[in-house]
């Protein structure tokens, strides 16, 4: 382990000596003017918006699938991976350059460490994926289970959230059930009671989503890992819509694991995913990838993100995303989402012709809202918001539209969707 941090050291050292090669010459994408203490109001988060080489004139309001880069980002990752092309016969794996040429060797303590700072767990419980998709997975198919075990979704699960489950039910007879859902949910009480309707003494695995993707819904599950583990059930969340978005404190939820996309709400390049395992169960969950320290049982997270070569510069990316974040400082940034996801819904609240499929319930929602306009189905409407405005929410289903707001939005971006949609009455 000790060699490791001398890797990470010197590669660290190194890159900080380079001349920084940037992607826009032409700007400066200094995240220094962001770490001030005058008031987050308006005048800050248009300045946060210079951070983002997004078109003038044009509206991004489809973080849910994902997320734009930071240039402060970008700049990092192009710098890496121009610096170690053009200095190749230059570099030697064996001085200590290895973390910065391949991913899948090495432990990469201090990004986990930050991450573990951000979810409230000890890095050695945190393991570095692609996407919330591969954490799935390795929870499923690293669990001990039988023929007969039944296995628990729910009806509203993203396409990356149930295929293990359904997987693991036909290679080893697993039995696959869903939950259904209210519609919308408004009562976390209901949600509980519709999961553990359909538990049974044979339930090994509650796997649900922390928040729906199509809905926005942010899901009691506080109140069903508990239950949960009165029953003795292992509880796995789809945190894909959540870190960068609502708080994640998977000591406070008592969840057995969690995972999660960070290039959605963090913001952070395609291909940046975390596994969460508690240590009091990862020791159960075989490795589903080997590699050299596959069987590495003093730290389990890097026992299970041994995957071989990636790309180092895509690493690079991830940590400076983390930086941004806690640049601009996690409760400030996750304020900004929550105010705005409120000011879009109180805009549409006022609307009769508008129907939410979102929970109307603050308690429950967040930076996502999904909603109707009657008279329209939701392709239409994408397209009629982007023909007359330029702005970009994404149809989700035939009568559906879901619109995130994120830090690099403004209230007046909002407000012309407002009018738009006020215009269909």
């Amino acid at each position: 382990m000790s060699q490791r941090r001398k890797f990470l050291k010197q590669g660290a050292a190194a890159m900080m000596s380079l001349p920084l090669l940037s992607f826009d010459p032409k700007k400066d994408w200094s995240i220094a003017p962001l770490q001030t203490n005058a008031p987050k109001d308006e005048a800050y988060w248009k300045m946060v918006r210079k951070q983002f080489p997004l078109k003038e004139g044009q509206t991004y309001f489809n973080n849910g699938t994902m997320g734009p880069t930071p240039g402060y980002v970008l700049d990092k990752m192009f710098d890496h991976m121009m610096h170690w092309n053009v200095e190749a016969a230059t570099v030697d794996y064996k001085n200590g350059s290895g973390p910065v040429l391949l991913t899948g060797y090495f432990p990469y303590e201090e990004l986990r460490t930050k991450l573990g700072k951000i979810i409230n767990c000890d890095f050695k419980e945190i393991s570095l994926t692609q996407n919330a998709t591969f954490g799935m997975n390795y929870v499923g198919m690293g669990l001990n289970l039988k023929k007969g075990d039944e296995l628990l979704n729910t009806n509203q699960e993203h396409g990356g959230g149930f295929g293990a489950w359904q997987l693991l039910a036909k290679r080893k007879g697993c039995v696959y059930k869903q939950a259904t859902m209210p519609e919308p949910a408004n009562d976390p009480q209901e949600i509980v009671d519709a999961i553990f309707k359909e538990v049974t003494p044979k339930t090994k695995v509650i796997a649900v989503p922390h928040i729906i993707s199509g809905f926005g819904t942010v899901m009691p599950v506080k109140e069903i890992c508990a239950e949960a583990k009165k029953r003795g059930i292992f509880t796995v969340l789809d945190g894909a819509q959540c870190v960068g978005q609502v708080p994640v404190d998977v000591k406070d939820i008592g969840c057995d694991a969690y995972y999660s996309s960070l290039h959605k709400w963090l913001l952070a390049p395609s291909g940046s995913g975390l596994l969460y395992i508690n240590k009091d169960v990862v020791g159960d969950i075989w490795t589903t990838i080997a590699s050299y320290n596959w069987d590495n049982q003093d730290d389990h997270g890097f026992r299970l993100m041994q995957n071989g070569t990636g790309n180092a510069g895509l690493m690079a990316g991830y940590d400076a995303a983390v930086d941004f974040f806690n640049t601009i400082g996690h409760d400030v940034w996750l304020n900004r989402v929550k105010e705005l996801g409120k000011y879009l819904r109180d805009g549409l609240k006022e609307m009769n012709h508008v129907t939410f499929y979102s929970s109307t319930n603050e308690a429950m929602a967040a930076g996502i809202t999904t909603y109707g306009v009657e008279g329209m189905s939701g392709p239409e409407l994408q397209k009629y918001m982007w023909e007359k405005e330029r702005l970009q929410p994404r149809s989700v289903g035939s009568e559906m539209l879901r619109h995130s707001v994120h830090i690099y939005n403004s209230k007046e971006e909002i407000d012309r969707a407002l009018q738009l949609i006020e215009g269909l009455a």
